[in-house]
């Protein structure tokens, strides 16, 4: 019974191991940017809130498009 037990648990535990390894090698390969907003999308945003000027929003989209 208890090796039965055992065995499951081994199984168990290589499985969860091989899935985050897997979530981890894809996340890494996709740079880890998933969910991050553009820098271009952060400045249009700040744009609109009237946070920047429409000149100081040009000059930082040319530096940012270079």
């Amino acid at each position: 019974m208890i090796g039965g037990l055992m065995m499951i648990l081994f199984w168990g535990v290589i499985i969860v191991l091989i899935v985050l390894a897997v979530k981890w090698f894809t996340d890494n390969r996709a740079g880890g940017n998933r969910g991050r907003r553009d820098a271009i999308d952060i400045l249009r945003e700040r744009f609109a809130a009237g946070e920047i000027d429409e000149e100081e929003f040009e000059r930082r989209k040319k530096a940012l498009e270079r």
